[in-house]
C-alpha cells in the first residue's frame, strides 16, 4: 500500500501547471510535489495518477514513487499567497504526494527514446486514453539519464462521466485513441510489438491490487456504486473491458 506521509512544511507552488502542485517537506524527511484534492480538478485526478502509476510500473517504466500526504490546513498561516492559502485550507486531510526528482529536467520530442520503451509509453497512454502527452506538453522527464513519466491526471476521463451513475465499461473498451500530436506517435509499430506482453502483465489480480492502492477517502460515491469497494470494482471493471479490446490500439493489435 501507498505509505502515508504528514506535511511539515509547504515550500513553493509549482506554477506550471494549472492546478497549482506544489512542493512539500514530510515527517519522513522526504521532498515531494503535493498534488491536492481541493484543486479544481478534484479527488479524480488523484485516483487516475495512482492508477496510471502503478501501470506504468508494471510495463516496466519509470514513474516517481507515491505517498500519501496528510495535511493540517494550519500549515496555511505561514503562507503569504492567498491562492495557496486558499489551496490549502480546502485539501484538509489526506493529498497525493509524488516523489521529487531534484536536477530532472523536461524533454521535448526529439527526445532519442528506445524503441520498445517509445512503444510501451504508447501503449499506456492509449490504454488509459491519456491526452496529455503531445509534444507540446510530454509530460516526460529526464533525470540520472533516464526516461521518467509523470502527471497522469488526465487518463480515465470515463469516470468524470459517473456524476449520474456509473455508465457502460463497453463503450469505454472500444473507445479508439488519437494518437496524432503524442510525443511518441512514430512508435505506433512498437506499441504493437509490446502489446501481447503489456497486456498480458495486467492480470485481473494485478488491476484489482493497483486499484484497491487508491484511498477510500477519494472515492466519491456515485449512484450504483455508493461504497469505496463498489467504486474500485467499477474501476477494475472498465479496465478489464479495454484490456479485452483493442480498438483502442494505434494501428490495432499485432
Amino acid at each position: 500500500m501507498i505509505p502515508t506521509v504528514s506535511v511539515t512544511r509547504y515550500v513553493t507552488p509549482l506554477r506550471e501547471g494549472g492546478s497549482l502542485p506544489g512542493i512539500v517537506e514530510g515527517d519522513d524527511l522526504g521532498t515531494y510535489v503535493c498534488k491536492f484534492r481541493g484543486a479544481g480538478q478534484g479527488a479524480k485526478v488523484l485516483v487516475a495518477e495512482v492508477i496510471v502509476s502503478g501501470l506504468a510500473r508494471r510495463l516496466g517504466l519509470r514513474t516517481p514513487g507515491l505517498v500519501v500526504l496528510d495535511l493540517d490546513p494550519a500549515i496555511a498561516r505561514y503562507e503569504a499567497d492567498e491562492e495557496v492559502q486558499d489551496l490549502l485550507n480546502a485539501s484538509p486531510g489526506l493529498n497525493l504526494g509524488i516523489d521529487y526528482l531534484p536536477g530532472a529536467f523536461g524533454v521535448d520530442g526529439h527526445l532519442q527514446v528506445p524503441d520498445e520503451e517509445a512503444g510501451r509509453v504508447l501503449w499506456l497512454d492509449a490504454f488509459t486514453a491519456n491526452v496529455d502527452r503531445s509534444w507540446r506538453n510530454p509530460n516526460l522527464l529526464l533525470w540520472h539519464g533516464d526516461l521518467w513519466l509523470i502527471d497522469h491526471g488526465a487518463s480515465l476521463y470515463f469516470h468524470h462521466g459517473w456524476r449520474n451513475g456509473i455508465t457502460d465499461p463497453a463503450r469505454f473498451a472500444t473507445q479508439q485513441w488519437d494518437a496524432g500530436g503524442h510525443v511518441f506517435e512514430a512508435a505506433t509499430e512498437h506499441a504493437r510489438a509490446v502489446d501481447a506482453e503489456a497486456g498480458a502483465a495486467l492480470t485481473p489480480e494485478v488491476l484489482a491490487a493497483l486499484v484497491d492502492e487508491v484511498p477510500d477517502a477519494w472515492l466519491e460515491p456515485v449512484p450504483g456504486a455508493e461504497t469505496p469497494p463498489q467504486v474500485k470494482a467499477a474501476y477494475v471493471e472498465f479496465l478489464s473491458a479495454r484490456l479485452s479490446s483493442r480498438a483502442w490500439l494505434p494501428g490495432g493489435a499485432a
